[in-house]
């Protein structure tokens, strides 16, 4: 696996299916600001209703409109189906992920924590989905929302730091520095250790 934050504002990306996963892959990639998205739902269920609305289209994509996409996200599909459009993905050299059938996917998507522009992850590879998300819930209590705003803070500072002609090693001080002067990464708890 080769973890990399990809920038997805500019891609074309599909979601096809139904169910839960697909809204909820529908959700993430509008979070992500994705700009345009596609969704393929011959059947949509209340929920994809609810969250598509008029933009679904009610038929699986072709082999030609597969090639449109950067990336393609499947769920609740019939296995053939399923197998069929990743392969036609997978032909075309579009990058498919089909919720959890993990031979069809060329990625996984983390667990993801979002605190404005800061984006916190944690991923078993799809080995555990469970651990996954009780990870996200471990990190997002520890980095509240208010992290939006002190990321802003860190980067505007920075920003001053490297206009005033500040070394890279500089900034890095000063950032540290102000990080610990908030004491912003103070563990309200002590750490436990396992004993040897």
């Amino acid at each position: 696996m080769l973890p990399i934050i990809l920038d997805v504002s500019s891609l074309k990306v599909a979601v096809i299916g139904n169910g839960l996963q697909a809204v909820k892959r529908l959700d993430m990639l509008r979070d992500a600001d994705v700009s345009e998205i596609d969704i393929f739902s011959p059947d949509p269920d209340d929920e994809m209703k609810a969250a598509a609305g008029d933009m679904v289209k009610l038929h699986l994509p072709s082999a030609e409109d597969i090639s449109s996409y950067a990336i393609i996200f499947i769920a609740n599909l019939e296995a053939e189906e399923a197998e069929k459009l990743a392969v036609q993905a997978r032909e075309q050299g579009v990058l498919v992920n089909v919720e959890d059938v993990k031979p069809l996917c060329d990625f996984h998507v983390p667990s993801i924590i979002r605190r404005g522009k800061l984006l916190l992850t944690a991923s078993t590879g799809g080995m555990s989905p469970a651990l996954a998300r009780l990870l996200r819930e471990f990190l997002a209590a520890r980095f509240a929302p208010v992290w939006a705003d002190r990321l802003e803070i860190i980067g505007a500072a920075r920003h001053k730091w490297r206009d005033e002609g500040l070394s890279f090693g500089e900034v890095t001080k000063n950032t540290n520095d102000l990080i610990d002067k908030e004491g912003w990464l103070d563990c309200p708890c002590p750490l436990k250790t396992e004993k040897s």
